[in-house]
């Protein structure tokens, strides 16, 4: 007996559900795909919000007591705040009268140091000196400083200076330094009158003793010419002691203050 022969459509439709089978394969093939990309944990992620967490729950207690509405709060800053705000200094008052005692009693101390520098020429009554409560008044005359009619210093002039700066540099006091000529009529092509020559005198010394150390704001230059006379013009000797430069050193600091 012969077997009935299969068609080529016959056998076409009994494989359709191998493509029925390959669609659900593929279909639940990425369904895992899915499910595993889903479930895969980002390390990095995972670890910031680890740390969050931690601090988040780890954290100091702010409060002891619960604080009802309507409390009032006083707030305390951290200790290391607190470490870091700087204590309130108040210095201690000057007392006018005390500072006005030392000053005078350091004029006084002044004076015994150009005592002692200066014990030969104020027996020669080359120096002379004189205190007060505010001023000490050191008296040179131009013969130990500069030539007649010049104001350019002696060679000696500069020992003269140095004695003085030595002890001018350990104070502050302002100093006035005063030019005096006699009533001898002077002209010249540097100086014209006796009011330039004093006052180039006075602002020679003032920068000689710049040069050893003392503080340009606490001097001051000043001419008189022949105009203030300690003694008479019509003598010799007179002259002579009218020709002099002056270092008035003030009991005060400002030398404005002092001149005034």
């Amino acid at each position: 007996m012969r077997r009935p022969r299969t068609s080529e459509d016959d056998q076409h439709n009994r494989e359709r559900w191998l493509i029925s089978y390959a669609d659900f394969i593929t279909l639940l093939f990425g369904f895992f795909v899915v499910m595993y990309s889903v479930s895969s944990v980002n390390e990095g992620k995972y670890k910031v919000l680890s740390d969050t967490l931690t601090g988040v729950f780890n954290a100091p207690q702010r409060s002891v007591n619960p604080i009802e509405v309507g409390q009032e709060v006083t707030l305390t800053p951290p200790a290391d705040t607190q470490a870091v705000i700087p204590p309130v200094v108040t210095e201690a008052p000057v007392n006018p009268v005390e500072d006005e005692r030392a000053r005078t009693q350091a004029l006084q101390d002044m004076s015994l140091q150009f005592s002692m520098a200066f014990d030969e020429l104020i027996a020669q009554g080359v120096v002379t000196m004189e205190v007060s409560e505010r001023w000490l008044e050191l008296s040179l005359r131009n013969s130990l400083l500069f030539g007649s009619g010049d104001a350019e210093p002696h060679y000696d002039a500069f020992e003269v200076i140095e004695k003085i700066a030595s002890v001018l540099r350990q104070r502050d006091n302002a100093v006035r330094v005063e030019g005096f000529t006699d009533n001898q009529p002077i002209r010249t092509g540097v100086y014209p009158s006796n009011w330039e020559l004093s006052t180039a005198r006075a602002a020679t010394l003032v920068r000689m003793l710049t040069m050893e150390g003392i503080d340009p704001q606490r001097l001051a230059a000043v001419g008189y010419g022949e105009f203030q006379p300690v003694a008479r013009n019509d003598t010799e000797d007179g002259r002579r002691r009218n020709r002099r430069v002056v270092l008035l050193i003030s009991r005060d600091a400002s030398i404005r203050g002092a001149m005034r």
